[in-house]
């Protein structure tokens, strides 16, 4: 049998592809059909994925038992029981959260800041999860209310270099001396030591370090340079857990849960909470 002409044998290939397509489109609702959608898997699996990472207040794992606690894991506890879900825990790192977020590994990370360049990658409810403070560990004896109590020359304040508290410290500070260190237990460390003075970072991570090194007092000078924390969650078209997580972080917060659970990690510590400065700024400044 001869071979038909090219024009025609083109038009036939032409036609063998329009039915391919034809039958791919047919069945492609069950072929291409898009992954579930986080609220989806949740309400699927009967489970709520949080990641949890070391790191006080936030969250922390008793080495003796294996469990885990901190105001992080205290939410998503919550969110769980709210949710009529298991809560399972998956271990990662602050630098690979928004990368696991997007890989699905997990549902949610607590306690993670929505800066612009996260956002990019990930979502986050428009509500915050609660807020925290520009504070300042000073040596026993020494009070400080206002920024202008530590802005003299014989004072030596401790920061951890290319930090928010840093920065500020450097507009802000025209007569005070600022010692930069590479970390913050390098910081700590000083100001253990008698090198400084006092040391600045935000406030939860001061009233862990107090605890640690026995001495000081932590206090959130005015005026207070203020920011929020959140919960980082993998985007999607599907806004449905994002939208019920941001209206579920505003309840525990306004009701007081929020504070609740920073205060008992504290006392799970040894920690007096009427000591530390809450994570809801309408108490800031009370004491």
């Amino acid at each position: 049998m001869t071979n038909p002409p090219r024009d025609r044998r083109a038009a036939l290939a032409g036609l063998a592809g329009l039915a391919t397509l034809a039958t791919l489109a047919a069945a492609g609702p069950a072929a291409a059909q898009a992954p579930a959608s986080t609220w989806e898997r949740i309400k699927s699996t009967g489970e709520l994925r949080i990641g949890v990472t070391q790191g006080e207040p936030w969250f922390f794992k008793d080495l003796t038992t294996g469990e885990w606690g901190g105001i992080g894991h205290a939410a998503g506890k919550q969110a769980a029981a709210d949710l009529g879900v298991k809560l399972v825990t998956v271990e990662t790192t602050w630098g690979n959260a928004v990368a696991a977020l997007q890989a699905g590994q997990f549902d949610v990370m607590f306690v993670l800041d929505a800066t612009p360049q996260r956002a990019l990658a990930v979502d986050f409810p428009a509500q915050p999860f609660f807020y925290y403070a520009q504070g300042v560990l000073a040596r026993d004896g020494l009070v400080v209310k206002h920024w202008s109590d530590l802005d003299k020359p014989d004072i030596t304040i401790g920061a951890t270099l290319g930090t928010a508290p840093e920065r500020d410290l450097s507009a802000r500070m025209k007569h005070a001396k600022i010692e930069r260190y590479t970390t913050n237990d390098q910081s700590i460390l000083a100001f253990q030591s008698g090198k400084v003075q006092a040391v600045s970072l935000y406030h939860p991570a001061l009233v862990m370090q107090r605890k640690r090194v026995n001495q000081g007092k932590v206090f959130i000078p005015e005026p207070v340079r203020a920011s929020t924390t959140s919960a980082g969650v993998r985007r999607e078209a599907d806004k449905t857990f994002r939208d019920w997580l941001g209206l579920a972080l505003d309840f525990y917060y306004v009701t007081g849960a929020t504070q609740g659970w920073y205060e008992a990690f504290l006392t799970s510590r040894g920690i007096d909470p009427t000591e530390a400065p809450a994570v809801m700024k309408e108490m800031w400044g009370r004491s």
